[in-house]
């Protein structure tokens, strides 16, 4: 009998420092590693990444079945400005429609704010006269003569990509099929984004917005997937690329150059699906998540098995605590993501004194280059990193296995000279009072998906993950009056492994603006059988069967004469008046809970229906269990000192591998090590390994 060939999936995810890799066997064998990130060419660091991965293992390039990846491409584009040039063709009226935005700004009394720029510049925003009304019906013909003039001036500029939003194109597309038509046959070389085929949703500011952002960044997205997808040929790996959306659902690479704004926050949403699936796996419906890595820290909620969907955001603006407590600060996006919170907490953020003599920490971060002090890159900012690495939390002479040194010293010089003598406290109190402060910041993320709301974080685990966020999620925990918390294998590369068991997934949305009382069974069933036959032809032609199909209906719905609106799902089958009042019931649930009231009596109005069609595979993603790989001893002490703040003081604390970890109960204080993270248990707290090989600290009794 011959040897059955082991396979491989291997999933990439691209941050600011590190370019994050893992390799994952069909029998749960992983290998897990981190590479330098090269800004330049972002694909460099993903091929030599795999390459190096496919010779430690002894494979052959054969051997990978799939390469799943999410990236920055797109955001750093759209945060560094570097996208394409674009124009934007729209109606008569509204060229300035990016300008004015929405009345929203992120710090209310400061008179010296200035909002983004837009990414297309006045004298590329050309007008069209045309006009439609909010059903689609024709008021004024399109001019043909000024669609000439439009393209003629696209032609004579180098314009590399073209918007096109008309108003109220999602009721009635021909007028932007014209006009597009017009342009692929006279400007053939142009890159076109059309809102009604992107987008065919009312608000007409979001949706001007979300195809803007498609036209600016889906030049640099092609050529960077095809720059990938060249090189992966090149090494030999054959398999088709599959890309990380914001939703947390697959797509084709094909598919992700043409909607790239599908896939602006790929990298934030891997880490969420991965513990969705972990927590499918360990039976725990509840779960709230955080990220924290060396800038930002993320966070997000599981709820009964279900991940929360935001129906907008932003990007390229500042940190944003939630996608309902946006500010302003940066450009909208009106496609579905993840909701996530995000603050500016990371293991690199930078503490100082300010002018009042308070101690900050963060937004602003040192960054991979010079980083923390300890580093010994030039660093002398004290970070967060600077401040564990004295309290003895991280180990003070390497990271990474022994990969990368540390200098504890120059930790200590950081935090005395920037923090401890402009308080006049001692170095490790100031260190403390960091450590605490990062907590303090990422608790407003956390209360931002749980507690604002509705939700009672005592209800929830909490999984953690990201390089820092097994350091503090106990102190966060003791914080939130969670009492069990979860740390996932290979921690510090957890949303890499997110990738691998992620679902094909795709997203379609339609307005249908109607209250209640004028719904039309007949014509909304027709509208819902249209979604889901674009849906599962989607899915067949990327090879899923219909047995393996699965389909989704939510309604964006209000309350007549409200404003925003929520998402709440539609049940399978029929559309008949027993399902028309599930749905109002639904509405009427999720309104109290996030807002603490409702009104069944007030009038009902359905907005936009949406269709989510998943691929589902034809066997489980998610391994059974992990084979963990024995880590390389770095050669470090047994036991080291570590600080447990003013009420609890130093301790001689043991530290252990994570590879040798037994399921035998582990009493705090004590501290595990592994290649990717730490994982701190506190005084007071208990530690245990499940059969999945995650660590789960709970609350000593």
């Amino acid at each position: 009998m011959s040897k059955t060939v082991q396979k491989f999936r291997v999933g990439v995810d691209i941050g600011g420092t590190f370019t994050d890799i893992v390799f994952l066997s069909d029998d749960g064998q992983v290998l897990a590693r981190k590479v330098a990130s090269t800004p330049n060419d972002y694909s460099q660091a993903v091929l030599d990444g795999i390459n190096s991965g496919i010779q430690e293992l002894g494979i052959t390039a054969e051997m990978v079945m799939e390469v799943s990846h999410g990236f920055t491409v797109a955001t750093n584009a759209i945060i560094e400005q570097k996208g394409a040039k674009t124009a934007l063709i729209t109606s008569e009226g509204f060229r300035d429609v990016l300008e004015f935005r929405r009345n929203r700004i992120p710090r209310l009394y400061d008179l010296h704010y200035e909002k983004p720029p837009p990414l297309v510049k006045r004298q590329f925003r050309l007008e069209v006269s045309e006009r439609l009304n909010f059903q689609g019906k024709v008021l004024k013909p399109l001019d043909k003569a000024g669609v000439d003039r439009a393209i003629q001036y696209v032609a004579e500029n180098d314009i590399e990509s073209v918007a096109i939003c008309l108003l109220h194109s999602y009721a009635n597309p021909d007028h932007e099929q014209f006009i597009a038509k017009e342009l692929a046959d006279k400007v053939p070389d142009v890159n076109l984004t059309i809102s009604s085929e992107l987008l065919p949703e009312m608000k007409e500011y979001e949706r001007t917005s979300t195809t803007v952002i498609n036209g600016y960044v889906r030049p640099v997205v092609e050529r960077y997937l095809t720059r990938l997808t060249d090189g992966l040929l090149d090494i030999g790996v054959k398999v088709p690329l599959s890309v990380m959306q914001s939703n947390g659902g697959l797509a084709t690479a094909d598919i992700a150059k043409q909607r790239p704004v599908y896939c602006i926050e790929s990298g934030p949403a891997a880490g969420v699906v991965g513990a969705y699936h972990l927590g499918k796996r360990l039976d725990t419906p509840n779960l709230m998540t955080l990220d924290m890595g060396g800038t930002t820290a993320k966070a997000s909620i599981i709820e009964e098995g279900e991940m929360l969907q935001a129906p907008e955001y932003e990007v390229g603006g500042e940190i944003s605590v939630g996608h309902r407590l946006l500010r302003g600060s940066g450009h909208i996006l009106r496609v579905p993501a993840i909701d996530l919170a995000e603050v500016g907490a990371g293991g690199g953020s930078i503490a100082m004194v300010d002018r009042s003599g308070s101690l900050r920490v963060g937004p602003q971060s040192s960054g991979a280059h010079p980083g923390p002090a300890c580093y010994q890159l030039g660093g002398e900012d004290a970070t967060v990193t600077d401040a564990n690495v004295l309290l003895g939390f991280l180990n003070q002479k390497h990271l990474l296995a022994g990969s990368f040194e540390i200098d504890v010293e120059l930790a200590r010089k950081a935090i005395s000279e920037n923090v401890a003598r402009p308080l006049d406290m001692a170095d490790v109190e100031a260190a403390y009072g960091i450590h605490t402060l990062v907590n303090s910041n990422m608790g407003r993320a956390l209360r931002a998906v749980s507690s604002e709301r509705g939700r009672d974080p005592r209800r929830f685990d909490l999984i953690t993950f990201g390089g820092s966020g097994p350091v503090h999620a106990v102190g966060l925990a003791e914080m939130l009056s969670i009492t069990r918390v979860v740390v996932p294998p290979f921690p510090g590369v957890f949303s890499s492994f997110g990738l691998l068991v992620a679902d094909v997934e795709h997203h379609f949305v339609q307005t249908y603006f109607k209250t209640f009382a004028e719904l039309n069974i007949t014509d909304l069933s027709a509208l819902l059988a249209k979604l889901w036959g674009q849906g599962r032809s989607q899915l067949r032609a990327e090879g899923f069967p219909n047995d393996r199909h699965e389909i989704v209906t939510q309604f964006d719905m209000k309350y007549e004469g409200q404003v925003s609106d929520l998402t709440v799902p539609f049940p399978s089958g029929e559309v008949t008046q027993t399902t028309i009042n599930t749905v109002i019931q639904a509405f009427d649930d999720e309104h109290e809970n996030s807002f603490g009231y409702s009104s069944p009596g007030t009038g009902y109005q359905l907005v936009n229906v949406r269709v989510i069609a998943r691929g589902l595979p034809e066997t489980p993603r998610m391994p059974k269990q992990l084979n963990i790989p024995i880590a390389a001893n770095s050669g470090g002490s047994p036991d080291r000192d570590v600080y447990f703040g003013p009420n609890q003081g130093w301790a001689t604390v043991p530290i252990v591998e994570r590879s040798s970890l037994s399921k035998d109960v582990i009493k705090g204080p004590a501290i595990v090590e592994e290649y990717d993270s730490t994982t701190i248990i506190p005084p007071s707290w208990d530690a245990t390994v499940d059969h999945w090989s995650n660590i789960v600290l709970s609350k000593a009794q």
